[in-house]
C-alpha cells in the first residue's frame, strides 16, 4: 500500500458501454489528483463498431482493452468481466483504490464491497447516474464537470450566482459541524465534511473551480484569510454571515 508520501496506486476500470471517450483526457487528469493509475483497463466488445471512438483513445493513453463478446442479447457480459477482474485485483492486495468509470447502477454492490475491504472508491459518470451507485462511492465526479468552464469569485460571478436548496443545506451542516465557538470554521475541515455528507459534492457543479470561490460568492457566507504563523501559508476560514439586527421603533 502507498506510504511515506508516495502516490496512491489506483486501478482505473472503464465500462466502455456506459462511458464516453470524449471525456477521457480530462478524466485521467482528474484521476491524477487522487493517485497513480497503475492499472488501466477498458471493457467492451471491441469487434463492435459502436465502440470505434474509444479505440484510438485507448492507444494514446496506454489503456488495455479487455475483449468481452456479447454472447447473448440482453445480457451484459461487460459488467461481469469488469466485476471479476476488480475482485481479482482487490484480493491481490497491491492497490489503494479503484476508479470505476461508468453510469451503470449494476456496479453499486462492487463499489460497496471494495469499500468494505478498506480501499477508496472513486466513481466517474454522467449526471444521469443512479443515486445508489453515486452514494456507494467515496467520491463521485460527474464527467460533465470536467469540461465545464468555471468562474472565479469575482463581483460579476457573485452577482450571477444563485445557490439552490441542496447546496444551502450541505454548506449549513458542513460549516456548523466544523465551526468553533465563534462560528469560524477551517475551510479544509468544511471540505472534508462536505465529502462525507455527499460523495458527489463538487464546487464545479455550481460553476466554481474551488470551494473557496464558491463560498466567497455565496451571499450567506464570508471567507477570511488568516496568518498561520511565521513561515506558514495563510489559512482560509469561513463562517455564516450574521443576520442584521432589526431596528425597533419607539414603543407605542
Amino acid at each position: 500500500m502507498a506510504g511515506n508520501g508516495s502516490a496512491a496506486r489506483l486501478a482505473v476500470l472503464i465500462d466502455s458501454d456506459n462511458a464516453s471517450a470524449q471525456h477521457l483526457d480530462q478524466l485521467l487528469i482528474e484521476i491524477a489528483k487522487y493517485g497513480r493509475a497503475s492499472v488501466r483497463r477498458a471493457y467492451g466488445d471491441w469487434t463492435s463498431t459502436r465502440l470505434g471512438s474509444w479505440k484510438a483513445e485507448l492507444l494514446t493513453h496506454s489503456i488495455q482493452p479487455i475483449q468481452q463478446f456479447a454472447y447473448t442479447v440482453g445480457k451484459n457480459a461487460t459488467d461481469s468481466a469488469l466485476i471479476i477482474d476488480a475482485m481479482d485485483l482487490l484480493h491481490a492486495g497491491n492497490l489503494d483504490g479503484f476508479c470505476l468509470v461508468t453510469s451503470d447502477s449494476d456496479f453499486t454492490r462492487l463499489a460497496a464491497r471494495i469499500r468494505e475491504q478498506g480501499l477508496t472508491v472513486f466513481g466517474f459518470g454522467e449526471k444521469k447516474t443512479p443515486k445508489p451507485f453515486v452514494a456507494a462511492c467515496d467520491t463521485f465526479v460527474y464527467v460533465e464537470n470536467l469540461a465545464k468552464p468555471t468562474a472565479e469569485a469575482k463581483p460579476a460571478a457573485k452577482a450571477a450566482f444563485t445557490p439552490d436548496e441542496k447546496l444551502n443545506r450541505l454548506l449549513s451542516e458542513a460549516v456548523e459541524v466544523a465551526g468553533g465557538d465563534d462560528g469560524w470554521a477551517h475551510l479544509g475541515a468544511v471540505g472534508s465534511n462536505l465529502s462525507r455528507l455527499a460523495s458527489d459534492f463538487d464546487s464545479r457543479t455550481w460553476g466554481f473551480s474551488k470551494l473557496k470561490d464558491l463560498l466567497d460568492a455565496h451571499p450567506d457566507y464570508q471567507v477570511q484569510s488568516r496568518a498561520a504563523g511565521e513561515g506558514k501559508n495563510p489559512v482560509a476560514m469561513v463562517r455564516r454571515k450574521q443576520a442584521p439586527k432589526s431596528k425597533r421603533g419607539p414603543a407605542a
